[in-house]
């Protein structure tokens, strides 16, 4: 995307100077944009993927010096894991997710980014919590199953034997929205449907996720419900605050902070930056979002690039102050043509956008 941003500006304007600046949230692309600036290098470990009976090799950081891991939970339990044809968050885990937090513990690692988005998942972290030695328990204490779903089974968590290492190490969880556990904005409701839930899914599931939190509450001492993100990648953030101690942060600000991105607008005319999709989540914690933030506080201007446009375009440049934005999908181009020739099409779509702009 970067590059093709650049090309186009160079179209437009071929004595300028540009200057890429990869940037993720808590998604996928945050080990690939902070490994090299942080100067780790990159493991491999075997781990249980999004669903129960599945293995994959998960990627993540490790920078020696400074004793940090970088860890993506889609790495472990990402959307793009499963197959179409299995998708359903009343069964998909977290439990990768917390082999890789051990493997990352066992490495010695002191202080933990762990990104947490594009999940699969909507089982509040407890999969994450089990890997970590946490035994969460039915009414009969038993074990209770794997997956969203089984949290109307709980009745008991027992961290007596929980992995005391990952209280002792700081746990920095980037986040990239603000949608708490349950309510009509919560996990279940806004993302589950993405992840395969039918409306029957989604009622079942919210009921599992209010039971997990009226049991962590009354055990734990801790009200998820009070903490902006708790929501994130199916409940994980919850989880993350509950069994890791994880301190939340916006990722982008992380990414942008690690990435000395402050430093890099002095001097700049603009900042031409891109997302899949602009629509009303974007102010919510996306990439685009810490970018423009960034650079209406240094006082240069932001135009986007984006893949398509929900929503009005006019309040998006005025209310969330984008000086100019334009889309890869329009009357002719559908979305199939834009994911094709994305690259294409971006060179092209910024340099109509930086003429247009510049009048």
């Amino acid at each position: 995307m970067a590059a093709a941003i650049a090309e186009g500006v160079r179209d437009a304007l071929p004595q300028a100077e540009v200057r890429l600046h990869p940037v993720a949230d808590g998604g996928e692309g945050l080990l690939d944009v902070l490994l090299p600036v942080m100067g780790g290098i990159r493991c491999e470990t075997e781990v249980c993927g999004p669903l129960p009976d599945q293995r994959v090799r998960a990627s993540w950081g490790f920078v020696e010096q400074a004793e940090v891991a970088i860890v993506e939970m889609a790495q472990a339990a990402g959307l793009g894991l499963v197959p179409t044809d299995r998708r359903d968050p009343r069964f998909t885990t977290t439990f990768g997710v917390g082999e890789l937090l051990r493997a990352a513990l066992d490495r010695g690692a002191r202080t933990i980014v762990v990104g947490i988005g594009g999940s699969a998942t909507n089982d509040g972290g407890a999969g994450m919590a089990r890997a970590l030695g946490a035994r969460l328990l039915d009414t009969n204490g038993n074990p209770i199953g794997p997956g969203g779903a089984a949290l109307c089974d709980l009745h008991t968590v027992d961290i007596s034997a929980m992995d005391s290492r990952i209280k002792m190490a700081s746990i920095i969880v980037a986040c990239d929205v603000e949608n708490l556990l349950t309510g009509p904005e919560g996990a279940t409701a806004v993302y589950a449907p993405q992840k395969g839930a039918t409306p029957a899914h989604v009622a079942q599931l919210e009921r599992c996720l209010e039971r997990y939190r009226e049991v962590l509450l009354a055990q734990c001492g801790i009200d998820v419900q009070e903490f902006p993100g708790s929501g994130a990648a199916g409940g994980l953030g919850a989880g993350m605050i509950v069994f890791a101690g994880g301190r939340l942060r916006s990722g982008i600000d992380l990414v942008l902070d690690l990435t000395q991105f402050d430093a890099r607008l002095k001097g700049a005319d603009m900042v031409i930056t891109g997302e899949g999709s602009l629509d009303a989540q974007t102010k919510s914690g996306k990439a685009l979002s810490g970018v423009l933030r960034r650079a209406r506080v240094a006082r240069i201007p932001v135009l986007a690039v984006a893949g398509r446009i929900e929503g009005d375009p006019a309040r998006l440049k005025g209310l969330d102050g984008f000086a100019d934005l334009i889309a890869l999908v329009n009357d002719d181009t559908s979305p199939e043509e834009a994911m094709k020739h994305a690259a294409a099409l971006v060179r092209e779509r910024t340099s109509t956008l930086v003429r247009k702009y510049l009048g």
